[in-house]
């Protein structure tokens, strides 16, 4: 029996989701999840029972002080309710369910019986789960964000893509999975991160996955320094590309094949698209005119190169360097059937 006391009444209340792990590349996903946290001061009330679902030897607890006195943290997923009192700029409030957590050692079913459990008493209208994936994709152009569904009806109507994927998944594609059985609508959305420069974070996809969850939700979400730290990690990438004529001539091939697969596609409506985020955003939110481009600088980027081959190029010192976990090694992509030939090997899998 779930218990929601101190959680008021919810306004047509969507769930939004993301799992640090193999559907995590760059820790876009889970970082975009924490930005929502952040900017709209997430208030956490509930959290799963760690013991449930993770093994410890792989998700290790940390230790910390306060005030002297040791703690521990346990690795698990808490859910937390956000108010949008002026969620279209129209005076209409909403409320977003925000799920982060890593992805679970075991008892997926029961994990995701848990989370749709809290949907249902929370009246969720709709479940959101953010991914990211490795892929052949430059990091000087837009990066690409998939938006997939099984339910043929809300592909149509939320023009979205009807996942047929098969192949190995991960909890995102579980999850939505759990949904579709439970009649719940869900919708996963995937970015693309350069393969070669995988280390998190990246904030150049976790504004991506941003702006295009603000499309699908009409929503608008403040930006912060997510479009400056964007351009500075885009800059940092750049110089270390410039530094090694091989990575840099990969890049380029990279540009010219994207460029010419999207040539047909530079479509009035895609134009169109950008200019009414920019109508949504000219209130004067803090941020809000910043451009999808480029992150931490080249000391501080927490991101590294590898060379065309697959090995590494170089890895500058950073925060948080190999905290993340992007997705095992060989074997291609999820997102094969959704974005081409994006998959990449070592890419995390994707799927839903």
């Amino acid at each position: 029996m779930i218990e929601l006391e101190g959680v008021p009444e919810l306004v047509d209340p969507v769930m939004v989701a993301a799992f640090e792990g193999w559907n995590d590349a760059g820790d876009a996903a889970s970082a975009a999840v924490a930005h929502l946290e952040r900017e709209w001061k997430g208030e956490v009330f509930a959290a799963l029972d760690a013991e449930d679902y993770y093994d410890f030897q792989v998700n290790r607890p940390q230790v910390w002080l306060e005030d002297g006195v040791r703690k521990i943290t346990w690795p698990t997923t808490r859910l937390s309710v956000v108010r949008i009192g002026d969620a279209d700029g129209r005076g209409r409030a909403r409320d977003l369910v925000l799920v982060r957590g890593i992805e679970p050692s075991m008892r997926w079913r029961s994990f995701c019986n848990e989370i749709l459990g809290f949907a249902h008493e929370l009246g969720v209208e709709m479940v959101v789960v953010l991914g990211a994936l490795l892929g052949d994709t430059p990091h000087t152009r837009p990066v690409p964000v998939t938006g997939t569904t099984s339910d043929p009806d809300l592909a149509r109507t939320m023009d979205l893509e009807e996942s047929r994927y098969e192949g190995p998944t991960g909890i995102v594609g579980v999850l939505q999975e759990a949904c579709a059985h439970a009649g719940v609508p869900a919708v996963s959305l995937w970015a693309a991160v350069p393969h070669y420069v995988s280390q998190p974070p990246n904030p150049k996809a976790t504004l991506a996955l941003l702006n295009r969850l603000e499309d699908l939700l009409d929503v608008r979400i403040p930006m912060g320094e997510l479009p400056e730290d964007a351009r500075a990690w885009q800059l940092g990438v750049d110089q270390l590309a410039a530094e090694d004529s091989e990575v840099a001539e990969y890049v380029q091939s990279l540009e010219e094949a994207r460029d010419t697969a999207e040539l047909p596609e530079a479509s009035g409506e895609a134009i169109a698209k950008e200019f009414e985020r920019y109508l949504r955003r000219r209130d004067g939110q803090p941020g809000a005119h910043g451009h999808a481009g480029g992150g931490a600088t080249a000391s501080e980027g927490g991101s590294y190169l590898r060379d065309p081959s697959g090995g590494l190029g170089r890895a500058p010192k950073a925060p948080g360097e190999g905290a993340g976990e992007s997705g095992p090694p060989g074997g291609r992509g999820e997102d094969d059937e959704a974005s081409g030939d994006e998959g990449d090997g070592g890419s995390p899998g994707k799927d839903g």
